[in-house]
């Protein structure tokens, strides 16, 4: 199992009743995987979810997910936002 540690997008969600369990197909930053969806029952397609061990376990804002994205890309930009400016 992977462990993510960056939000990723929900592309679609399939629930599975003969087992009582909902799925998410979900793209992190290129990568796509399923995750389980139990402890986020409000999410849903186009949401951001934090899924540390292929359970999503918190929905994220956009613009939060984006921001990791983009300091991920540019270090310089994680090194700006968590000194708080100094």
């Amino acid at each position: 199992m992977t462990t993510h540690l960056i939000a990723g997008r929900i592309l679609s969600i399939t629930d599975h009743p003969n087992v009582g369990v909902t799925c998410g197909r979900v793209d992190f930053n290129g990568v796509r995987t399923d995750v389980i969806l139990a402890h986020t029952p409000e999410a849903s397609v186009g949401d951001y979810v934090l899924a540390p061990f292929g359970v999503a376990m918190v929905v994220v804002e956009e613009d939060e997910a984006r921001r990791a994205f983009d300091m991920l890309r540019d270090p310089e930009l994680a090194d700006d936002g968590l000194a708080g400016g100094d």
